[in-house]
């Protein structure tokens, strides 16, 4: 390898590649042990290949770092990581520190670090680029920044003080809410909770619904009550009300007071639901339209970006009022069908006539087996009095089916635990037949 300097907040999301080109994963960080009076060695980088999975791959397995990406050997250990004592990982423990300089010339947070190679896979930290506080009384703009080397300052933060996470947030701000999560429940527990403290509330909503309950529960008692009800009016409802059901009943009552009204009338009616039906797993918010919209003002609320993709694969046709519930569940018009006929065409002459909605009490099994015998994405949930109520989406039934840790199961057992969760008496999952044919895309 060629000399060279590389800054680690730069180097995340890199892809990493073998010596054929194919992709092996992407960076996520770069793992340091600290030595007693020079700076810093790299000892390798934390890497994540597909299935989420984050594997150490040692520096002398990389041939090259540059040019946006890391060629190595090909001979990686995908043995999931896991940090020994002594192990600094930079971005997620490193960056946000508070350091002081030797010359007695102030302090600074470290904002970046860079690592050179120093000799054949011999890689250091080679300086840190530091802000120090800003200037003056004016409380916009930022202090001014300096380069130094790790001999010219020395770390202020000992155990128990709480290190900024700011610029972790930054250094991550591109990566979807289930690789963020990811990467939290990989941070040690004390800066997990100091990450997820200075989450901005849609943001620390969208990754405590891509985690085990037990985290998200850890997570939101740190957090104040009027905080914490925010998170939550940002959260889905159902996602909501799965986190709320774990809590103290006390604490719980007290949150749903403090929500918005309307979101936390979601949430109250599906806690009235028992946690293995339909109306348990259902979501509240799906695309509602009447029969007289048009396939044109259907594929433009389906475009909005932050809509679930298994939300948007088939609007619900309803009698007025077109908010759950609603008035009578006329149908659904899937997605591929609206491709099929002018903008102008009313949806109402579009429904699927054999897709029967479930009851809010039919079992999360009756549901699972739907979805699957039908290939469907979402089923409607209907009341007792035929009103739309929600729509229970193939990732519900995932989430439900799913092992709790299954975000951190390697998969080994994962099928058969789920499968085991529908076992009849004989152990032989049955075939639903004569309710419908074809499949979700009529």
């Amino acid at each position: 390898m060629s000399a060279t300097r590389i800054f680690v907040a730069r180097l995340a999301g890199c892809t990493v590649f073998d010596p054929a080109g194919d992709r092996v994963g992407k960076v996520r960080d770069v793992l340091v042990v600290y030595r007693r009076s020079d700076a810093p060695t790299v000892v390798g980088l934390i890497v994540e290949i597909p299935g989420k999975r984050r594997v150490f791959v040692s520096i002398g397995r990389v041939t090259s770092i540059g040019a946006g990406q890391v060629i190595t050997t090909g001979l990686i250990n995908v043995r999931r990581f896991e940090q020994r004592g002594g192990e600094v990982r930079v971005i997620a423990e490193m960056l946000g520190r508070k350091v002081v300089f030797a010359d007695g010339s102030g302090e600074g947070t470290i904002e970046d670090v860079a690592i050179e190679e120093v000799g054949p896979s011999d890689w250091e930290i080679s300086q840190l680029f530091v802000r120090k506080p800003k200037t003056g009384s004016s409380p916009f703009g930022k202090g001014p920044t300096v380069f130094a080397t790790w001999r010219e300052v020395r770390e202020k933060t000992t155990a128990g003080q709480a290190q900024s996470a700011e610029q972790l947030i930054a250094t991550y701000s591109e990566l979807k809410p289930a690789d963020l999560a990811n990467t939290l429940l990989d941070l040690p527990r004390q800066r997990r909770l100091e990450v997820a403290e200075e989450l901005p509330d849609g943001r620390l909503a969208d990754v405590l619904e891509e985690m085990p309950e037990s985290e998200q529960v850890r997570i939101l008692a740190t957090l104040d009550d009027d905080r914490a009800a925010d998170v939550l009016d940002q959260m889905q409802p159902d996602d909501a009300a799965d986190l709320i059901a774990q809590l103290p009943d006390g604490r719980g009552e007290h949150l749903l007071q403090l929500m918005q009204p309307e979101e936390a009338d979601d949430v109250r009616m599906l806690l009235s639901y028992a946690p293995d039906t339909a109306g348990g797993l259902m979501t509240t918010e799906p695309i509602i339209l009447s029969a007289d919209a048009t396939v044109a003002e259907a594929l433009a609320l389906i475009r909005r970006h932050e809509l679930a993709p298994a939300l948007g694969a088939a609007v619900c046709v309803t009698l007025p009022p077109y908010e759950p519930p609603t008035g009578r569940f006329l149908g659904m018009v899937h997605f591929q069908r609206m491709l099929r006929y002018p903008p102008h065409e009313r949806l109402g002459t579009l429904l699927d006539q054999g897709l029967d909605p479930v009851t809010a009490d039919t079992s999360a099994a009756e549901v699972s087996r739907i979805l699957a015998s039908y290939n469907l994405v979402s089923v409607p949930v209907v009341d007792d009095n035929g009103r739309l109520v929600g729509v229970v989406t193939i990732d519900d039934v995932l989430d439900y089916l799913l092992p709790d840790d299954w975000r951190s199961n390697d998969g080994g057992d994962t099928r058969k635990r789920a499968a085991a969760r529908y076992q009849t008496p004989t152990g032989a999952i049955p075939v639903i037949r004569g309710r419908r044919t074809g499949n979700g895309t009529s």
